[in-house]
């Protein structure tokens, strides 16, 4: 019971926003779960010449996840007649609260057919709430054409509850026109240190008066990613949480203090707001994970973005790749299972076709292994200056070296991001900051 407990507070306590597209602009509230729709009729389960049937998906990001499944919904429908989509737009932080807050009613009977889920959610809810999502090892699909290290995330105790989608991996995207305006191009913040990233925004927020990069929140997710890097975690190899005595971590978090105290990197509040600083161009670019490239389309302005790799951190085994989100399309035991797996196996594991029209539109750059053989990867695209950005980002999740990670990921996160603000807005000493947290951490895991 005590472990339960310690796991379930784990998901309460999510305050993280989404990566693999955040949030939205303008996010809903959602007081109550949606009603689920009327059970769909059934088909065969196999993809093929099966008719109607209505599935209810709970995802975010309307430019990026919501996008990717209407364009397979049109797709699964030209040999399912009738078949309909009601796509749900629900923050992924409403989505955690959905998923707790029904796991410990046991009102299964709320929950939609198929949800998105964050990769380092899945295990400890399936762990924490069994039974809440259908397991899918058996169902026909081939998970073995998934990238191995992505699959891993939804496999618990050998058995499959998800089917993956994004690829995470950590980009920087800078306005090109800037850079010049500063003497600099891509190039220039290609393969460098965090050390050397610093030193160029300071002479880019000199030359243009624009800081180099926005995070939202305080910056958990950020560090996480930079900890990533050098195939560090926030806990040990025992699964203990390791903040004080982390010499990377304690690296990354020097990194971006001096950063934001330089004035290179702002923080606005939540994610609206970040967008919001993307959109308004108040600064030079973003460091995120590939799916903000659904974002920047949107933005604009064409042909002067350019995407390259992220800083490295000065430590032992640091370099300039890492990932940041990811997430999976979970099948849930309220679900008419044989529509919602012939759905998924036909289109998120079956279509090379649905990768080729959500890849250029959306960034969405795919995990399953037989759309990498699409032409498009090595096309030139003419919004991001004709480069081929989805080759550079295949090449650069070739290079993203192995972490650890664990059930307790989003309880670290929360705390960190209130260590951060401790020191950045209060003025709270380093180390008693990261010290506290981790105490804290220690206890909502039950230690």
């Amino acid at each position: 019971m005590k472990r339960f407990l310690a796991i379930a507070l784990a998901i309460l306590l999510v305050v993280t926003l989404a990566a693999c597209g955040g949030g939205t602009a303008d996010p809903p509230a959602q007081a109550d779960p949606p009603t689920q729709a009327d059970p769909p009729a059934q088909n065969d389960g196999n993809g093929e010449e099966a008719a109607g049937g209505t599935l209810t998906v709970w995802s975010w990001d309307p430019a990026f996840n919501m996008y990717a499944m209407d364009v397979a919904a049109e797709i699964f429908e030209r040999s399912h007649p009738g078949f309909v989509l009601n796509n749900v737009e629900m923050p992924w932080e409403d989505i955690n609260t959905q998923i707790t807050t029904i796991g410990i009613s046991g009102e299964y009977s709320l929950l939609p057919d198929i949800i998105l889920i964050q990769d380092q959610a899945i295990e400890v809810s399936v762990l924490t709430f069994p039974g809440i999502f259908t397991d899918i090892t058996d169902s026909g699909i081939n998970f073995s054409e998934f990238a191995a290290g992505k699959t891993d995330f939804s496999v618990v105790d050998g058995r499959n509850f998800a089917v993956p989608f994004d690829n995470g991996v950590t980009i920087t995207a800078w306005r090109t026109d800037v850079l010049e305006e500063a003497g600099f191009t891509v190039d220039d913040f290609t393969d460098i240190t965090w050390d050397e990233l610093i030193e160029l925004g300071q002479v880019v927020l000199d030359e243009t008066g624009m800081p180099l990069l926005s995070t939202y929140g305080v910056g958990a997710s950020f560090m996480d990613v930079m900890v990533k890097s050098a195939g560090t975690s926030l806990f040990d190899g025992d699964g203990q949480p390791n903040f004080v005595d982390n010499a990377v971590f304690r690296e990354a978090v020097d990194r971006f203090i001096e950063m934001v105290d330089a004035g290179v990197m702002l923080l606005p509040g939540d994610w609206s707001d970040y967008i919001g600083t993307l959109a308004a161009h108040d600064v030079v670019g973003t460091l995120a994970g590939c799916w903000i490239l659904g974002t920047i389309q949107e933005v604009g302005p064409e042909g002067v973005w350019g995407v390259t790799n992220i800083p490295r951190l000065s430590v032992p085994g640091g370099t300039n790749y890492s990932s940041w989100g990811g997430s999976s399309w979970a099948v849930t035991s309220n679900a008419n299972v044989d529509l919602a797996v012939a759905f998924l196996n036909y289109t998120f594991a079956g279509s090379t076709e649905l990768y080729d029209i959500i890849l250029p539109a959306a960034g969405a750059l795919s995990t399953w292994g037989p759309a990498a053989a699409s032409t498009i990867y090595q096309e030139p695209q003419p919004f991001f200056g004709g480069q081929a950005v989805f080759s550079d980002i295949v090449r650069f999740s070739q290079n993203i070296p192995d972490f650890v990670g664990g059930i307790h990921h989003y309880i670290a996160m929360d705390q960190i991001d209130i260590a951060l603000g401790n020191i950045i807005n209060l003025g709270m000493d380093i180390e008693q900051a990261l010290a506290e947290a981790e105490d804290v951490v220690r206890f909502q895991m039950g230690l």
